[in-house]
C-alpha cells in the first residue's frame, strides 16, 4: 500500500493554515505544520490524529535556519513531501505610505515576501524528489492597485515569486498554484469583517488545485467574495 502524500503548511496555528490542515487531514494526507505559535499547533496535532500523522515544527518563516530545520524534520519523520502551501504571511496597519510604521513594514516584508522565498528554497529540493506542488498564499490586493498598501506590494510580489519560480521549475514535474484570496474572516483582523469570506472557503481552493491529475496545473485561483444583494 502506497505512503500517504505529507503537506507541509506555514502559518499553520490558525486561519487559511489551520483550515488547509483539517481539509488535507480529511484527505488522507500527513501533515508537516510549522508556525511561531507552538501552542495552537500542539491543539491542532491532537485534532488531527496526533503525532503519527502531524508534525508540529516551531518555523519563523524570516530564518532561513529555521526553514531548513523545518524540512530536514519533516524529511526525518515522514521521508517525503509531496505539497508545500507556503501560506505565512501578516498584514499591514492604516496610515499609508506617509504615516504607517516603518518597522510593520519591514516585519510584514521579510514575513510576506522573504518568507515566501525562503519556504520555496528550503523544499525545492525535496519536492523534486516527488515531483510535487508548491502552492502560495498571494492575494486579490496582489491583482489591483490599494491606495497606500504596502500589504498589496507585497502581494503583488507574491503574484511576482509565482510566476518566476513557475518558469524556473517547467519541465520538472512540479505544479505551482497562486492562491489569490479577497477579504477572508482570520485573525488579521481585531472585528470580523461584515462580508468576507471563511478560512474554509481557502482551503477548499487549496483542496481542488492539488486533487488535480498530475497532468494539470491549475496557475492561480482568485476567490472574492460574493458582491451583497442590493
Amino acid at each position: 500500500m502506497p505512503e500517504k502524500p505529507v503537506m507541509l503548511i506555514t502559518g499553520a496555528s490558525s486561519g487559511i493554515g489551520a483550515e488547509t490542515a483539517r481539509a488535507a487531514a480529511r484527505e488522507g494526507y500527513r501533515l508537516v505544520l510549522a508556525a511561531r505559535s507552538e501552542d495552537k499547533l500542539a491543539g491542532l496535532q491532537q485534532e488531527l490524529g496526533g503525532e503519527e500523522n502531524v508534525l508540529t515544527v516551531r518555523c519563523d518563516v524570516q530564518s532561513e535556519s529555521d526553514q531548513k530545520a523545518m524540512v530536514r524534520q519533516a524529511l526525518d519523520t515522514f521521508g517525503q513531501i509531496d505539497a508545500v502551501f507556503a501560506n505565512a504571511g501578516r498584514g499591514g496597519e492604516p496610515g499609508g505610505f506617509s504615516k504607517a510604521d516603518p518597522g510593520v513594514w519591514k516585519d510584514m516584508i521579510l514575513t510576506n515576501v522573504l518568507g515566501v522565498g525562503l519556504t520555496i528554497q528550503a523544499c525545492l529540493p525535496a519536492l523534486r524528489e516527488t515531483r510535487g506542488h508548491l502552492l502560495l498564499t498571494g492575494s486579490a490586493a496582489g491583482r489591483v492597485t490599494i491606495p497606500g498598501s504596502m500589504y498589496s506590494a507585497t502581494k503583488w510580489a507574491v503574484s511576482g515569486i509565482g510566476y518566476g519560480v513557475r518558469e524556473e521549475l517547467r519541465g520538472s514535474g512540479i505544479r505551482v498554484t497562486l492562491i489569490e484570496p479577497g477579504m477572508v474572516n482570520t485573525p488579521f483582523f481585531d472585528e470580523p469583517p461584515a462580508h468576507a469570506l471563511k478560512p474554509e472557503d481557502i482551503a477548499n481552493a487549496v483542496m481542488y488545485a492539488v486533487a488535480q491529475p498530475a497532468h494539470v496545473d491549475v496557475n492561480e485561483i482568485l476567490v472574492r467574495p460574493t458582491p451583497e444583494i442590493e
